[in-house]
């Protein structure tokens, strides 16, 4: 069995370092050899250039195929998976296309595992650790609320409130996206992010405040975190953090960014998106970090009965970035898994079998600087 490990970016660092230096059978595939020398030709030599023809010959039965390249080139790559009998992982949302592969990958018994970075990733792993807990007391009828908000900023805040660790262009194209989510009972449909901005207070250890709003299509969760019919949904919201203070600063770009269409108004993305480079990436060595808070409560005839929170804050530090480690040590863990069978043929978002959770949200403690369920009915537990 070879892992081809396919993209060696500054996400993709601290997992692939981890399966080289555990010993694992590696393969390092890259467009630009020279790059990946520089990130692991200290533990391997096996660096080859990247292409699909090449790619292709190499894989065997048994093998499993890696990609940290852009989402776009990953059905490609799990169909190839399928071809020859391999196994396929991702840290990507699974795609319509990805889906559809479910029966010929269980046909080929071979597992397509994706949604194991960060978020999607080890968000999935907290939902699921919170939905098991609460099932222990639910009852038919409670209210329950559901968030989950992920977000990476610079350690030390700028007057931009945000520092790109990659393209700007990738994060002006999702501020045109819509999003839908519950809110109140009802579901909110919003056409830009920054319509539905909210303040969000969060233990991260100590109470620190924030901007939250919904990310994409909230709604197939509910099913995907194996919420109960029996439960009525009052909030179910998946989405991104950003430091108290941002939608101030970013405001001139949503009213600019609210006004381009056409090629036009891409041409005019794309300039923003260089100058935002220039202006506000991360210097040499700079630390970044990373938050996420998953929280669960339910309310039962007008008492909240339960309401647990994980939080995770995370800071860049001499092992790589915090999100670069948060992304790809997930990554190597489902590697990890795939190659001791845990994951049976088909395509497979994060896993949620208690043991596996209980496992990965170890590894993800020993990366963060805290760590933490909090019971908000008992603090102190």
């Amino acid at each position: 069995m070879t892992i081809h490990w396919i993209g060696t970016g500054l996400s993709a660092i601290p997992g692939l370092r981890r399966l080289l230096q555990g010993g694992q059978p590696v393969t390092v595939w890259n467009r630009t050899v020279d790059k990946a020398r520089d990130a692991v030709g200290d533990l391997t030599a096996d660096i080859r250039a990247y292409t699909p023809e090449a790619l292709a010959e190499a894989v065997t039965q048994g093998d499993i195929i890696v990609s940290m390249l852009p989402a776009d080139r990953h059905v490609p790559l799990a169909k190839l998976a399928i071809e020859r009998r391999a196994h396929f992982v991702s840290s990507s949302y699974i795609s319509p296309e990805m889906a559809a592969l479910d029966g010929a990958a269980r046909a080929a018994g071979v597992a397509l595992v994706n949604e194991v970075g960060l978020d999607p990733g080890i968000d999935h792993l907290m939902a699921h650790d919170l939905v098991t807990d609460y099932r222990t007391v639910a009852r038919p009828g409670d209210q329950v609320s559901f968030t989950s908000y992920c977000g990476g900023f610079p350690k030390h805040p700028n007057t931009f409130r945000y520092k790109f660790s990659w393209s700007p262009l990738g994060v002006l194209r999702a501020l045109r996206s819509p999003s839908r989510s519950m809110r109140d009972g009802a579901e909110l449909a919003v056409d830009r992010p920054w319509h539905a901005i909210t303040p969000y207070q969060a233990p991260c250890p100590r109470l620190e405040a924030f901007e939250v709003y919904p990310n994409r299509d909230s709604l197939p969760f509910v099913q995907q975190y194996g919420f109960s019919p029996d439960w009525q949904i009052r909030d179910f919201v998946r989405g991104t953090i950003r430091l108290k203070g941002w939608q101030e600063a970013w405001t001139p770009v949503f009213t600019e960014v609210e006004t381009l269409t056409g090629p036009e108004g891409d041409a005019r993305l794309a300039e923003m998106a260089d100058q935002f480079w220039r202006d506000n990436s991360y210097e040499e060595g700079e630390p970044d970090r990373v938050v996420l808070f998953v929280a669960l409560k339910a309310v039962r005839d007008g008492e909240t009965v339960w309401h647990k929170e994980w939080v995770l804050d995370a800071s860049g530090n001499a092992q790589g970035s915090a999100m670069g480690q948060l992304v790809s040590i997930p990554v190597a863990l489902a590697v990890e898994a795939v190659a001791r069978g845990d994951f049976a043929p088909g395509t497979h978002a994060a896993p949620d079998d208690p043991r596996l959770v209980g496992d990965w949200l170890v590894e993800v403690a020993e990366i963060a600087d805290h760590t933490a369920k909090v019971n908000h009915l008992s603090p102190e537990a």
